[in-house]
């Protein structure tokens, strides 16, 4: 960061953020943004990432930071540039520069931190380093009390203000021209390293970054292949699982799958419009009040009527989703909340998925299930069904031998050109609907081949 200008609208926006979280609360806090993490020698780091739910009050990715909230004020900890760091790194803005920028009413050096840490909740960041310093910087620790923090700040975020929403558009908006880039790039013959880095160039080029780590393969079946060396051969599906996150942190999520010739064959087309159909039953029922596993079921319907359309199962498919033989080729959940985080809000476990009083389901077909509540205006959300023949899990024998009878194995082993395909979009929930923002990547199969083929 070698420049800053204050925003009147961030600082606004951070200021009615504090003004919100002072309304849920009685208690200051300090939030820490946390530091880089050393890759195989102290200087050299692994990109750093501030805390989400420092970036959420502070709106700026500093380093070796931490803010008090106390009320609506706002008090910034940060010490100055030295000069061995701007030998190394350039000039940084000034602490009283970076006050002005997020609104901040006061600012000191990092040091006089420990001056004001009574009495504070807060949560702990993801870096070792930093976490040990919250946990005894504080003395006493108040556990009830981080929890309220916990409980008020998922009550926040769950529900996205205006400014955060611009920012995951730009972030789509970004991640669409990445899918494209890279649909436009497959060619047989290549490796799926070359696809990913020309959808990566995108994203960088737009000073932006992933916001996880990208899924470009033809093993579409592992669901977070993070494998780049296979070969792109005919016949392959490319599963391509790849967002941008903004340089304010807000993310994006998107995935696709092309076939790698430009052509789905018979067998690809059959099972990618049934994840589709699923694909767009969910996004017609995301509604304000509707629950989200509502819509999990939903698409697990569709995809047993889809299967058993095609002979690969056998049985009414109410019957099949309430026996989780629909899990055995969609073992994951729908999707998940989507913000700060690629997963919003998951480094406080199942807090933010789940609603009060709910926990995680031990059933096959739910187990996996990340978000467990109604749906709300605000809330961004991922549609993301999908189809994969895992073998981890289709050759088990506990579950061929409870499945037997509503899978026809034979009708199956004629659909192995079908690894895995998933289709994810990113779906703002509005006060009378949804809107997707990711809508204009097409999901049509015929589009997609259209894009493959340019």
């Amino acid at each position: 960061m070698t420049a800053i200008a204050p925003s009147p609208t961030l600082v606004d926006t951070l200021r009615t953020r504090r003004e919100r979280l002072a309304a849920l609360i009685n208690f200051p806090v300090v939030l820490w943004s946390g530091q880089p993490s050393a890759r195989n020698f102290p200087a050299n780091t692994y990109p750093f990432r501030a805390s989400s739910h420092f970036l959420y009050f502070a709106g700026l990715p500093l380093t070796h930071a931490a803010i008090r909230l106390d009320g609506a004020r706002l008090t910034l900890f940060i010490d100055e540039s030295t000069p061995a760091a701007a030998l190394w790194h350039g000039p940084t803005p000034s602490r009283a520069e970076i006050a002005a920028a997020m609104g901040a009413n006061a600012a000191y050096p990092l040091s006089e931190l420990d001056a004001h840490l009574a009495g504070v909740a807060t949560l702990l960041v993801q870096d070792t380093t930093t976490g040990a310093t919250q946990l005894t910087a504080r003395g006493l620790v108040n556990p009830a009390q981080d929890r309220s923090l916990a409980d008020a700040l998922v009550q926040l975020r769950l529900a996205h203000d205006d400014a955060a929403i611009a920012e995951i558009r730009k972030a789509a908006q970004v991640s669409i021209q990445a899918h494209q880039a890279g649909m436009a790039a497959t060619q047989a013959g290549q490796s799926e390293a070359v696809v990913r880095a020309v959808m990566e160039a995108v994203i960088m080029a737009q000073g932006m970054t992933t916001a996880y780590n990208s899924i470009v393969t033809v093993h579409g079946e592992v669901l977070h292949n993070e494998h780049y060396h296979h070969v792109l051969q005919p016949g392959d599906l490319l599963l391509a699982d790849v967002g941008a996150e903004a340089s304010t942190g807000w993310a994006s999520d998107i995935t696709r799958t092309w076939p790698v010739t430009g052509n789905f064959s018979p067998t690809q087309r059959d099972v990618y419009d049934v994840v589709l159909a699923a694909h767009d039953a969910c996004i017609e029922m995301a509604l304000p009040a509707v629950e989200y596993r509502d819509l999990h079921l939903l698409a697990s319907r569709v995809l047993a009527e889809g299967l058993v359309d095609l002979g690969i199962l056998r049985g009414e498919p109410d019957s099949l989703v309430e026996q989780d033989a629909h899990a055995l080729f969609f073992p994951h959940g729908i999707g998940h909340l989507l913000g700060l985080d690629v997963h919003d809000m998951e480094d406080l476990g199942d807090l933010a998925g789940y609603a009060p009083g709910r926990a995680r389901s031990d059933r096959f077909g739910l187990g996996f299930l990340r978000l467990d509540r109604p749906l709300q205006a605000g809330m961004i959300v991922t549609i993301e069904p999908g189809f994969y023949q895992v073998p981890g899990i289709l050759q088990d024998p506990q579950k061929r031998d409870r499945y037997a009878e509503v899978v026809n194995w034979e009708r199956l082993a004629q659909f192995q050109d079908v690894r895995g395909i998933r289709i994810e979009d990113d779906v703002l929930i509005t006060p009378t609907g949804c809107e997707v923002l990711t809508a204009a990547l097409p999901s049509q199969a015929k589009a997609v081949e259209a894009l493959v083929n340019l």
